[in-house]
């Protein structure tokens, strides 16, 4: 069989005009140059001072907030005389925490900082031992709560005068320091309403030699 050839239309030769009789060439477009950067000159040294007043501006008042807020959730405080020895001394510096007990619940064995009941204007700092609800007994040196002795390592020594049984009322705490022949506590002004309680006391900060928490 013969091949069929292909239709590929005219054929131009080499010396056909490439464009039709009265046509001309369009001009073409000339693109537009790109605008002249210029680059800046160099900072003044008033504009880095200006930045820099800014910046410390700016760091101090942040830090006048966060000193503010920690003033509101801690404070340092002077221990005077000797009721929480052997853990906590006289002229000790201690951590007082005012937000603890608004996150969380009173624990018996807490160390606490509590206004005097009988003269609010004082502050003491004792351990809790009962809680609201709680029997709490005293015989022979030993202190029991509901039934229970209690296991108390940081006491300096029992005190074996006195003889003592208390239900503790709803939102009050019974509260003892751990220098128990040395202290005046809830056996001798009474139960501690709630409201008294100014914060937790988790660490001694000064002297050196006790910084720690406390236990």
């Amino acid at each position: 069989m013969s091949p069929v050839p292909l239709d590929s239309g005219p054929v131009r030769t080499d010396d056909a005009p490439l464009l039709a009789p009265g046509a001309e060439l369009a001009p073409r477009a000339v693109e537009a140059a790109p605008p002249a950067v210029f680059p800046l000159g160099p900072r003044t040294a008033d504009e880095h001072s200006e930045r820099a007043l800014k910046r410390l501006l700016a760091g101090l008042k942040v830090g006048a907030v966060l000193l503010v807020l920690y003033g509101l959730i801690f404070n340092f405080s002077v221990v005077r005389g000797s009721s929480m020895a052997p853990g906590i001394h006289d002229g000790d510096r201690i951590l007082v925490n005012h937000l603890s007990y608004l996150l969380e619940s009173v624990r018996r064995g807490d160390i606490v900082v509590l206004r005097y009941p009988l003269d609010p204007r004082l502050d003491y700092i004792k351990r809790v031992i009962g809680l609201p609800g709680d029997v709490v007994r005293i015989h022979a040196g030993f202190v029991s709560v509901n039934g229970e002795v209690l296991e108390e390592p940081y006491i300096s020594r029992p005190d074996p005068r006195g003889d003592l049984l208390v239900h503790v009322d709803p939102e009050h705490f019974f509260v003892m320091g751990d220098n128990r022949p040395h202290s005046s506590d809830s056996r001798e002004f009474g139960q501690v309403p709630r409201e008294n309680l100014v914060g937790k006391v988790d660490l001694c900060i000064w002297p050196p030699t006790r910084v720690g928490v406390l236990e």
